[in-house]
């Protein structure tokens, strides 16, 4: 099991544990639920993952043309194109900039120069107190 790296929450000051996740190197995309902030990680080898709409580019947050294949959120939110991860403990979405200390400080490949892209929509994404579903696509009897 992996350990968490540690950060404080910008608006309560509670400590969380978060992973970051890249897209590029786990052949996935992601969303965030628009109420909870949960991560919802979507495998492109996933035998019943949906067409990638033409225009939506892998690798990264989904596009809003594929919000509707998903399943919603276990606290009745939506997993949404421009949602954010969210604070476990005041539910105040995290500013991805102010996200960018923490997860820089923490990051090994910082100290070589490597730095995190402060915001949440491109290859990388975070998944806040192991708070995430993985491929919970709605399954229909075709795809686009």
């Amino acid at each position: 099991m992996t350990d968490l790296s540690r950060a404080r929450c910008e608006h309560c000051g509670k400590s969380f544990g978060y992973q970051l996740y890249h897209c590029g190197f786990g052949e996935c995309s992601y969303a965030y639920c628009s109420q909870c902030g949960m991560t919802a990680v979507l495998s492109h080898w996933y035998e019943h993952m949906p067409k990638i709409p033409s225009g939506s580019l892998p690798q990264q947050e989904i596009s809003e043309e594929f919000e509707q294949f998903l399943k919603p959120c276990s606290c009745g939110g939506i997993f949404k194109k421009g949602s954010h991860p969210r604070c476990p403990h005041c539910h105040q979405p995290l500013s991805a900039q102010v996200a960018s200390r923490y997860i820089e400080a923490n990051a090994a490949g910082a100290k070589k120069g490597w730095w995190w892209q402060r915001n949440w929509h491109e290859t990388y994404c975070i998944v806040i107190d192991k708070r995430e579903v993985r491929d919970n696509y709605k399954f229909r009897s075709s795809s686009p």
